[in-house]
């Protein structure tokens, strides 16, 4: 799997054992339309996890920033995931207060099927 960058932002695809594939993010997430590059590579990411039937992990610990188009794509990410039956899981960090308030908001689309994960990892 090929790593992203977009402008400030940095996705690097690691796997990380035979079952996970991380996604790293760094830098800054601040494009107008996010979405135009990352839904193309999101395809993708899933399209990997089907076919070697991997768990997708973000990590969003050290990435700086992110505007709310960010926010689309993830949404768009974590649904289709889940018509994919592709596990993810969003580690975050609990201390940044963005963060805290982005994904603890995320959490509505967590449907109790264990296909979506968050953890904090602070």
């Amino acid at each position: 799997m090929e790593d992203l960058i977009a402008g400030d932002l940095k996705i690097q695809a690691i796997e990380r054992s035979p079952t996970i594939l991380e996604l790293l993010w760094t830098g800054k997430s601040n494009a107008r339309n996010p979405t135009a590059v990352l839904q193309p590579y999101f395809s993708q990411v899933l399209a990997v996890a089907m076919e070697r039937k991997l768990a997708v992990e973000l990590h969003f610990e050290k990435l700086e920033h992110f505007n709310s188009s960010t926010i689309t794509a993830i949404i768009q990410l974590i649904q289709e995931a889940r018509t994919k039956a592709v596990k993810l899981t969003i580690t975050f960090d609990h201390a940044v207060k963005w963060q805290k308030l982005s994904f603890d908001a995320l959490r509505v689309f967590s449907k109790g099927d264990g296909l979506l994960e968050f953890r904090s990892a602070s």
